[in-house]
């Protein structure tokens, strides 16, 4: 069983796995297996898959839906393990969604977690319906139950207003300055601007000493501006006033959602921008800009449905299907997409290498 003592947060790409569903609704396991192939990408991809997050449409589905596409997640992650130390490439870790509609079935998911080895979990305590106190929560319910247990789970807070269920559309900093003293809480994933990420990093310095906080950037194209490095006197104040606002403490990681998709060419952007190489950032943010741009239609965005599309065109998954409550691709948004995603293809064959360009091949079991 995992210990705290040794852990430190796994740094980089971390992918929000998308839940792979047959028609009919069901978890398809199968499916499910190949993604997470295709997203490590043979040590080129995700440095953490993130499942059952908002992206895994984990508010759409039932409890016994969930914990089965968490076990199939957790279990074909796991085996990659020894492969990827063997080929000399860096580990890929599962971390947990958590979060469910209910109290109950919150702490039911964290202990499938301790039981299948993840290697980490991840609470938005303000999606839970019946949780009026998120310190209280983690501090008490969450630490009782790891407390019984022989190791302890790392946990990382989930920040996200779109999926708040109260009035408190954020964690306030109170709570997070509270929550970074438990010695299990080691960061925090925020869908918010620079200052709000400022503000938790402030909250919690005080308590490092207990071990590593980490911030995790919700919205991912915010690292290509947040880290750009700046010139000139307009430039270089800018970023001091990034700085500032962070503390001057760089995200340790990016959570994409569009990386289902395309993982290599994410993973390639966090590395351009934790080196700092705005050429190559521009170009990546070209690219992800455009695939943004395909799933955007007059009746508004339809992103989970255009990355199982994609995902499908790449042979990667056999059903396109989302969960009852998402909103699909109606016929004439799918040859619209179908086409922007061959232009997009062809401009990623155009500007970055072979070993950048995401691989379907990889999907395939080794």
């Amino acid at each position: 069983m995992r210990t705290l003592e040794d852990y430190a947060p796994r740094r980089g790409l971390s992918i929000p796995v998308v839940s792979c569903l047959s028609p009919g609704g069901e978890p398809n396991d199968g499916d499910q297996r190949r993604l997470v192939r295709y997203l490590i990408q043979g040590g080129r991809g995700a440095d953490v898959l993130f499942v059952m997050g908002t992206t895994g449409e984990w508010n759409k589905l039932d409890q016994a839906r969930r914990h089965r596409v968490i076990r199939v997640v957790v279990e074909e992650t796991k085996k990659h393990e020894s492969r990827l130390a063997q080929a000399g490439e860096s580990p890929v870790e599962a971390w947990v969604g958590l979060t469910a509609p209910t109290r109950a079935e919150t702490l039911e998911t964290l202990e499938l977690a301790l039981a299948i080895g993840a290697h980490a979990g991840v609470i938005a305590p303000l999606a839970i319906q019946d949780v009026g106190d998120p310190v209280r929560f983690l501090a008490r319910d969450v630490a009782d139950l790891l407390d019984a247990r022989r190791g302890r789970l790392p946990i990382f807070l989930y920040d996200n207003a779109d999926i708040s269920v109260g009035p408190e559309q954020h964690l306030r900093t109170r709570a997070v300055k509270q929550l970074s003293r438990l010695d299990f809480v080691r960061g925090i994933k925020v869908s918010a601007p620079p200052r709000r990420l400022g503000h938790y990093t402030k909250a919690a310095r005080t308590f490092r000493d207990l071990g590593a906080f980490d911030i995790y950037v919700g919205d991912a194209l915010q690292i290509m501006r947040m880290m750009r490095p700046r010139t000139g006197f307009w430039g270089t104040l800018r970023e001091h006033w990034n700085r500032f606002l962070l503390h001057d403490l760089l995200p340790a990681g990016v959570v994409s959602g569009p990386a289902n998709l395309l993982p290599r060419e994410w993973q390639r952007a966090w590395r351009m921008a934790s080196a700092g190489d705005v050429e190559r950032m521009d170009q990546l943010e070209a690219l992800f800009l455009q695939f943004s741009a395909s799933y955007r239609f007059p009746e508004g965005k339809r992103s989970l449905a255009a990355l199982k599309r994609g995902l499908l065109r790449r042979g990667v998954i056999s059903s396109d299907s989302v969960a009852k409550g998402t909103s699909a691709l109606s016929q004439e948004q799918t040859a619209k997409f179908d086409a922007a995603l061959e232009s997009l293809d062809d401009a990623i064959a155009a500007a970055l290498p072979a070993r950048w360009r995401s691989d379907p091949a990889q999907a395939e079991e080794p």
